[in-house]
Parts: C-alpha cells; sequence; structure tokens
C-alpha cells in the first residue's frame, strides 16, 4: 500500500491546471480507483464495466498528450465524446498542452452545432466513429472546413490534419475550455474558464465540511449530468480529483437501473438535478430503498420542495441543494451543507466568508431583509473575480452588463431568511408581474407538478389589458388525458387550492411540445412568445374569471 502522507497534497503542491491535479494525485494514489463506468452506462460499446486508477489513468494521458504534441495543434479543440473514458483523458491531454476544449453534447440538434464551431472557433473536432459522418454533415455546410478526428483515428494523427503548431505556456491563467451557457433566452454566450476556475471548484468543495465531509482517498462520487456542463466537468471531476476519489460516471440519467448502478459501483454520494428527485420518488417502493448506509448526500440544486423530505425520508440520505452558475463558478457557489437547511423551502445555504454578497431591487438598490431581490455576489479582498469565468467569448458588452457595478448580476431572485441562509425565488426573468404582485413561474410549475394530467408545464406571462401581467400556464397533457375546458378547470382547480388566488394561471393552453434547449431546459423566451401568440388567437382556455380570493370562513 502506498505512503501517500510521505507526498505533498494537492492543496500544498498548487497545481496550475487539472492535468496537474491529476499527476499529482497520481503519485499520492496511484492503485486508487480514479474513474468507473458501470456496465448500465457502457454496455453499448463495452461487455464490462469500466475502471481506471489513477496511475492508468495519468498513464493514457501522457501518451495521448505525446501524441497531440506530435500533431501540431493550436487554437481550440471541439470534443463530442459523450459522458466517456476518451472525454477525460483528451481533455487533460490538451489541457496539457496549453489547448482548450468545447465541450459539445451529442444529443445536441445538427442545427445548433454550427454555431459552437464557428463561434468558438474550433480548429478540429474530436468525436467518436458514430458520430463521424454527421459532424461531416455538419461541417460541409460551414464557411470554413474543420477536420474531424475519431476516437481511433487519433494515434495516426499527422502535421497536416490540425492546423497549428506546437504547444503554449500553461499557467492558472491559461483558458482551459469555452463552456455555452443553455441560451434558453437567445443565442447561447461562450463562457470563457481558465485553469483558476477549474482548480477553485475542487478547493471549494474539499473544504465544505458539514454534510459533505469529504474524506480523502475514500468518497465515491456518481454523477449523471452531461460532461458539455460545468458542473459535471469541473465540479464533481474536480472535487474527486484532488482528493483521490473515484468519479462514477454514468451516460446519463437511466430510471430503471439507478438503484442498482449505485449498489455496484458502491458510490457514497450522488449529483442530481430537481428532475431527478421528482422521477424517483414515482417509481414502486421497495424495502431496499434505504441507502442511509451507504450514501452520505447528494448534491444539487432544483429538488421541487414538495419532494425534498419525502426523498429524504424514504431513501435515507440528505439531498444538499446549491446556488451557483457557470459565469460565477466556485468563486459565488454557495450550499447548504450545514443545519438548518430549511428543507422544503428552497434554501441554499448561508454565502461563505469569502463572497461578498447583496440582494437588490431593480432600480439595483438593496432590499430589506425579508424582501425577494436579486442576488448580486462577487469574491471578498482584491480580486473580485477570483474564481470566476473570464467574460463571454466576443461579447464585451454581455460581459460589462454581467459585472456591472462590480458585481456578477445573476439574474436570480433571492430571499434572505431570518437566520441569514438564502433562499431561491426564481430567475427575474421569470417573474410575472400581475397587479404589482411578483409571481414566481417555477412556484407556479412545482406547485402542479403532481398533478395527474399533466406531463409537463411551464407558466410564463401574457400581456392583461386590466392587470399588467396574467399568468399562463403551457402544459403538455399526459396520455389518455383529454385536452378540453374540464380539464383546464380541473388543473386551475388545484393550482388555487396549492396557491394564493392570484398565482393560479388565469389562461391554460395544451400544447404538444414546447421549445427546449439541447440540455432539455425550457425555452422561456420561446415559450412566452408561443403563448402569447395562442391567446392572441383565441387557442387558450380563458379561466381569469375563476381567479376569485377565498371568502373568510
Amino acid at each position: 500500500m502506498e505512503d501517500s502522507s510521505l507526498i505533498p497534497t494537492v492543496t500544498e503542491m498548487l497545481p496550475e491546471s487539472p492535468r496537474d491535479v491529476l499527476a499529482l494525485t497520481a503519485t499520492r494514489f496511484p492503485n486508487h480507483d480514479a474513474l468507473h463506468i458501470p456496465i448500465s452506462a457502457c454496455q453499448h460499446y463495452s461487455s464490462q464495466e469500466i475502471t481506471l486508477s489513477y496511475s492508468e489513468l495519468d498513464a493514457a494521458v501522457s501518451q495521448a498528450t505525446e501524441v497531440w504534441r506530435q500533431a501540431g495543434v493550436a487554437g481550440r479543440v471541439a470534443l463530442m465524446l459523450e459522458n466517456r473514458p476518451e472525454f477525460f483523458v483528451q481533455w487533460l491531454a490538451l489541457n496539457a498542452l496549453g489547448i482548450s476544449v468545447i465541450p459539445i453534447n451529442h444529443e445536441m440538434p445538427d442545427a445548433e452545432i454550427p454555431y459552437y464551431l464557428e463561434h468558438g472557433e474550433a480548429t478540429a473536432v474530436l468525436t467518436l466513429g458514430a458520430h463521424r459522418t454527421r459532424l461531416m454533415n455538419v461541417i460541409a455546410s460551414l464557411t470554413k472546413s474543420i477536420p474531424v478526428i475519431t476516437q481511433d483515428e487519433v494515434s495516426t494523427l499527422k502535421l497536416a490534419d490540425v492546423p497549428g503548431i506546437t504547444e503554449t505556456t500553461t499557467d492558472s491563467n491559461s483558458e482551459c475550455a469555452l463552456l455555452y451557457t443553455s441560451g434558453s433566452t437567445g443565442k447561447p454566450k461562450g463562457c470563457l474558464l481558465n485553469n483558476d476556475y477549474f482548480l477553485q471548484q475542487g478547493v471549494w468543495y474539499q473544504n465544505l465540511g458539514g454534510h459533505i465531509d469529504l474524506r480523502e482517498g475514500r468518497e465515491r462520487l456518481l454523477t449523471p449530468l452531461p460532461l458539455s456542463h460545468m458542473n459535471a466537468m469541473s465540479v464533481s471531476t474536480m472535487a474527486m480529483f484532488m482528493t483521490g476519489g473515484c468519479l462514477i460516471q454514468l451516460d446519463r440519467f437511466h430510471p430503471g437501473t439507478w438503484w442498482q448502478s449505485l449498489r455496484d459501483s458502491k458510490a457514497t454520494a450522488i449529483h442530481y438535478l430537481g428532475v431527478l428527485p421528482a422521477i424517483l420518488l414515482a417509481l414502486p417502493e421497495d424495502s431496499q430503498d434505504d441507502f442511509s448506509t451507504q450514501i452520505r448526500f447528494g448534491f444539487g440544486a432544483g429538488v421541487n420542495p414538495a419532494h425534498h423530505e419525502r426523498f429524504e425520508k424514504r431513501f435515507g440520505f440528505p439531498l444538499i441543494e446549491a446556488w451557483a452558475m457557470t459565469e460565477c463558478g466556485a468563486g459565488g457557489a454557495i450550499i447548504a451543507c450545514d443545519e438548518p437547511r430549511h428543507v422544503g423551502h428552497c434554501c441554499f445555504g448561508k454565502p461563505p466568508e469569502a463572497m461578498e454578497w447583496q440582494l437588490v431591487d431593480e432600480q439595483k438598490l438593496p432590499v430589506e431583509k425579508g424582501r425577494p431581490g436579486e442576488l448580486r455576489v462577487r469574491a471578498r479582498g482584491p480580486n473580485p473575480q477570483k474564481g470566476y469565468f473570464s467574460g463571454y467569448l466576443k461579447n464585451a458588452e454581455a460581459t460589462a452588463d454581467a459585472w456591472a457595478d462590480g458585481w456578477l448580476n445573476t439574474g436570480d431572485v433571492v430571499v434572505e431568511l431570518e437566520d441569514g441562509n438564502l433562499a431561491f425565488v426564481d430567475r427575474r426573468k421569470n417573474i410575472i408581474r400581475r397587479s404589482g404582485e411578483n409571481i414566481s413561474a417555477l412556484e407556479i410549475e412545482a406547485a402542479l407538478g403532481d398533478h395527474p394530467a399533466i406531463k409537463s408545464a411551464i407558466a410564463t406571462a401574457v400581456s392583461d389589458e386590466i392587470r399588467g401581467d396574467e399568468v399562463a400556464l403551457c402544459v403538455i397533457l399526459n396520455t389518455a388525458v383529454p385536452n378540453n375546458l374540464d380539464t383546464a378547470r380541473a388543473i386551475q382547480a388545484i393550482a388555487l387550492e396549492k396557491l394564493v388566488y392570484f398565482k393560479a394561471p388565469g389562461w391554460i393552453l395544451f400544447a404538444e411540445t414546447l421549445p427546449v434547449t439541447a440540455a432539455n431546459k425550457p425555452k422561456r423566451a420561446d415559450i412566452k412568445q408561443y403563448a402569447k401568440t395562442r391567446v392572441s388567437n383565441g387557442e387558450a382556455y380563458d379561466l381569469r374569471a375563476y381567479k376569485t380570493r377565498r371568502k373568510p370562513a
């Protein structure tokens, strides 16, 4: 057994890049599992589960680094490698040479891919053989051709295959990745993330404590989230690689095999998004539902308040809600890892000492405690952008807007609770202002999420000649539920039982589909326009007359 106590830790050595983190951890824990892919996540390309120790992963990265060095490469390389081991190997190999990557979700429609390649100025695309023809067809439509290289072809790369030459000097300020925001309102913006951004994610995570007290060399963290997003690529990856833990990477969330994958992989923690607890709670109850002796915590955001306590009681471990965004990284991240967590109240904890914050109204003036306001954050000290993104690519105006007044303006409406914890209300752009009342679209959606008629629903604002805005609910119905007035009235009736009357939908419209992004997030700007058109055309149920105050008892 290796004696890791004699080797400096990642924090002591102050590595300059994610590649350096892996190399150092490989010297401390060479035989520990670094990466594990359960059979449920790799059976479509492997006959058995995949596990790489730190020494094996380190060696694979070193070999790939030499290939890229011999080929000669510059600029950015786009990666469409799914949630496979190859992603980590190629990303870190390129990182060693100072080459930034553009992760691309393979589930993205073909029509969206050219924007990422052209805007991000990709000099090559590295992909799997299964995606080669598709990407060749996509690139054929570009004004400038770029090479498509498959994973199997990497070992035969030649200088002519990839334009550019030689590596660049790499330090903590070097660009590591270009990650795009979801694009729920217009074209996605490219967030420039340097090496330090990734390093700070790991430092932040390993110092959290409370419910998230990482045990060096012992944790096994399972995530189903895509590596094209910051949560999986930077948060969970850096947390494990910096502490000698094992990252268990699924291809995606599979409800039917989820719990078995956790058991088989010996996971001690999970990452989640809000939809995951909802789906798992809907599964039939089982005598083996209690994971209190195996799973120490779930780390995520957006759990439906009505599901939070139910989930913890049924499955036996806490869901620790956090707040962050790609732009703020670890520098502005907040998490409810200490008690009280205010389960069921959208609470995401107290801001750490290293962070300055404030809640402001629409005029950017601080609000009183207990009143909702937009959250603004920055790092405490001489460098207020420490740990944050480096700006939006080719969009200085949007970068300046994001950092207006010296704060990162998040656009998220938050309220400070009596004990100093913060609770999420909604995105400012999702607030519906009806008769002077600020109404959260997410609150409406959460209240109706369990309705038996509803498969999914998005609340938005439509103009109202008297009230300014009125609540419109766009609904995709479950199979066999009739699209008629009675169904609409039944949905509104439940809303009136669960919410104060003015928050209930005044308009309900049914749709077969609703616009979503490649990450399956609602395109709220498009949905708002869609609702406006449907209401104007008389293609929605007008239920405004039924929105009345409850009579006193």
